[in-house]
């Protein structure tokens, strides 16, 4: 019986800026994959018919010049789209590309982008948690894929074209085990319990250690060596508040305010949704949304006593 043929398009935008709303992709590479090999590539400029952010170009490198005499949106989207055809997209954080992608689709055909997307990014952290970063770079450098000219759309997608396939293989067979284990769902419900504990309580006793080392270091203690070579040394340093309302307008003249206050989101979400807001104001909170991320936990409710 032939082996079923599965076509993926392994994808990189570049963009003028980050917020999709407002900002338009100005290089599209993409990948075609089937049975994890490489078939087909693509690859294009796009002239924006706007600004491209001088922090946009600081990562990618491509500047309003080099896309001056490049087709503009109305006139590419279309071959884009019959590259992609109705495969699914997989892309590193493929909300990104695909916010971007759809928002051109409703701009020029008056439809959304309708493709499933795969994010290699989330399988990525799945298969290794404990890494510190998520990013391409730390996946190409784990799958031994040689990543040139990063921020480079075609460099990225075949990048992550290279690397995908052994990071799929991994991802299914970790999903096939988990399947496997569901029968077993309240005995694993125990271990867990069982473990938890036991980290809580090595947190403990880590605490309790740091407190005598600090200790030590307070009474005018000398930095502590172990015989593998490890030092201890103890460093403090005084941390601020600040009045925001005061220091604003110097923040603005700057163009520091963005990177100096981090919104609470979860507070915005509450406002939005409850009912001290007008509905005009609760719409311009809703308009000014450029990005959506999805956090999923699991929360252990304790048993009634």
């Amino acid at each position: 019986m032939p082996r079923k043929k599965i076509v993926e398009i392994v994808l990189d935008t570049e963009t003028t800026g980050l917020d999709y709303t407002k900002e338009r992709i100005i290089e599209f590479a993409a990948v075609r994959l089937e049975n994890g090999k490489i078939k087909d590539t693509y690859q294009t400029l796009i002239n924006p018919e706007q600004h491209i952010r001088k922090s946009s170009i600081a990562i990618h490198g491509i500047t309003e010049d080099m896309v001056a005499d490049a087709p503009k949106e109305s006139e590419i989207l279309g071959e884009i789209l019959e590259f992609i055809g109705d495969a699914p997209i997989v892309a590193h954080n493929a909300i990104f590309d695909y916010s971007f992608l759809n928002e051109a689709c409703k701009r020029v055909f008056k439809k959304k982008f309708e493709n499933e997307r795969i994010d290699s990014q989330q399988m990525f952290k799945e298969i290794c948690p404990d890494l510190e970063s998520h990013g391409l770079a730390a996946l190409t450098e784990k799958f031994h894929v040689e990543l040139e000219n990063h921020h480079r759309a075609m460099a990225d997608a075949m990048g992550l074209a290279l690397a995908y396939p052994k990071l799929k293989k991994l991802y299914l067979q970790k999903y096939d085990w988990q399947t496997k284990q569901l029968e077993n769902i309240d005995y694993l419900f125990e271990r867990f319990l069982r473990i938890q504990q036991s980290i809580q309580t090595m947190q403990s006793e880590l605490q309790d250690l740091k407190s005598i080392f600090k200790l030590h270091f307070e009474l005018g203690g000398e930095p502590i060596s172990s015989e593998s070579g490890e030092t201890m040394v103890y460093q403090s340093k005084h941390s601020f508040g600040y009045k925001f309302s005061e220091i604003k307008e110097v923040l603005e003249e700057l163009g520091a305010l963005d990177k100096a206050v981090k919104l609470n989101t979860g507070f915005i979400d509450r406002l939005c949704n409850g009912l001290s807001l007008s509905d005009e104001n609760r719409q311009k909170i809703r308009d000014a949304r450029h990005e959506i991320s999805e956090t999923r936990n699991l929360q252990i409710l304790k048993g009634g006593h």
